[in-house]
């Protein structure tokens, strides 16, 4: 960890000098007290509004000029267009960089930690709103789920393990890492640290890990149901059940699994 704060030691200052920035946030595991020496250091850079679209414009620019910047990009594949996602060193860090403007910056799903900021402007905006929890969304992935697990029964029937293999990971990152995180009254965070907030569902999952094997992926799909079916009925409001869809998804996998044994 000493890397981490050495780099924020470092950065800071900088940062102040640039009057444009009006504060500078701590979010992720170095602020909730989990992080270790791999953990990533997620920093929310505050704007002033009017200084927004200027300082977006030339983000990477800025980074090298503040950084010690190795690599890095912009962060469309993940939802978030203002984040910068940067390797910084020696010694490596993996570093993003939120842009907000201060209009937007109590519009959040945890509290970041304020590491420094201009006469309380980011305190004051914080205070003025509670952050909003994310939720796992029941309703939203049951219109989606018995459709993906058709798609992943299709992949298996076609022999196309490496697609079935994505597609369990997928699963996992999306369907099973968030309901885990609801299960056990956490942030949702896709699989990250499951082992440790979700030691027993973590256990669950690992019936969903396939090697590049047909029996392998079969069990790991038809296993992917069974948790889903057995961890949606455990939430405080599970959701309605597409019966129709479950019904004939099921027999769509059984079908395939069974075609496979015969083969």
């Amino acid at each position: 960890m000493h890397a981490h704060m050495e780099f924020l030691d470092r950065l800071t200052p900088i940062l102040q000098r640039d009057e444009r920035i009006v504060g500078l946030g701590l979010s992720g595991s170095m602020a909730d007290g989990t992080a270790d020496e791999h953990s990533d250091v997620d920093l929310v850079v505050v704007l002033r509004d009017e200084a927004y679209d200027e300082v977006m414009a030339d983000r990477l620019g800025l980074l090298r000029s503040w950084t010690s910047f190795v690599d890095g990009f912009t962060g469309e594949h993940v939802g978030e267009p203002r984040l910068i996602i940067a390797l910084v060193g020696p010694p490596l860090l993996h570093v993003d960089f939120k842009f907000v403007r201060i209009s937007d910056v109590a519009d959040r799903v945890g509290d970041p930690v304020v590491v420094w900021e201009r006469d309380g402007t980011v305190a004051r905006a914080l205070a003025a709103q509670p952050p909003a929890r994310e939720r796992y969304d029941a309703p939203w992935v049951e219109d989606r789920f018995w459709t993906w697990i058709h798609y992943g029964a299709t992949k298996l029937a076609r022999g196309e393990l490496f697609e079935v293999i994505g597609f369990l990971g997928f699963l996992r990152e999306v369907v099973y890492g968030p309901l885990a995180a609801e299960l056990t009254g956490t942030g949702p965070r896709g699989v990250r640290r499951i082992e440790a907030f979700a030691p027993d569902l973590a256990s669950d999952l690992r019936s969903t890990v396939s090697g590049y094997d047909a029996a392998e992926a079969a069990a790991a799909l038809t296993a992917c149901v069974d948790i889903y079916l057995s961890w949606t009925a455990r939430l405080a409001t599970p959701p309605r059940r597409n019966e129709l869809a479950a019904r004939l998804v099921g027999d769509f996998l059984r079908g395939v699994v069974g075609q496979l044994e015969r083969d």
